[in-house]
């Protein structure tokens, strides 16, 4: 994404504005069209690690806001099929869609030659989370995708 001028890569996490929301799989908070302003206003963080080698989230973003993506499937060639594994661009994307940003979750895929393939796999759940009225309602229609 900082190769397409889609995103600004941040050394210090502590020059983050501080009510950007950070993606954190780990939040119980789900990601919700309720983000919206806060994501318009101060923007979106995701942390480009392994989050199944990360021992615990650093201290500078547990004070932020933290949401967590609901049950959505990957289409990035390293985790293709794998729910809830999706890539930094394929959680931008989503949380995007998410808070009614459909055209820009679109834009950022669009740089990518698997990245419609996302939308196609998710267009469902996404439409529906995107609908939601808050977190709770997103996590509610997130179950019925998981049982």
């Amino acid at each position: 994404m900082v190769r397409f001028g889609l995103a600004k890569q941040v050394h210090r996490l502590t020059s983050l504005p501080g009510n950007a929301v950070v993606l954190d799989p780990t939040f119980p908070k789900a990601m919700s069209p309720e983000d919206r302003q806060l994501v318009m206003d101060d923007g979106l963080v995701v942390l480009d690690l392994s989050w199944n080698k990360l021992e615990r989230v650093p201290s500078s973003v547990t004070s932020r806001q933290r949401r967590a993506l609901p049950y959505l499937v990957a289409s990035n060639p390293v985790m293709w099929g794998k729910p809830l594994q999706l890539s930094s661009v394929e959680a931008v994307a989503a949380a995007l869609y998410i808070v009614g940003e459909k055209e820009q979750a679109e834009h950022v895929l669009s740089k990518f030659s698997w990245g419609s393939h996302f939308l196609e796999l998710n267009r469902e759940p996404l439409e529906r989370y995107s609908k939601a009225a808050n977190s709770r309602e997103v996590v509610e229609i997130q179950s019925e995708y998981i049982s």
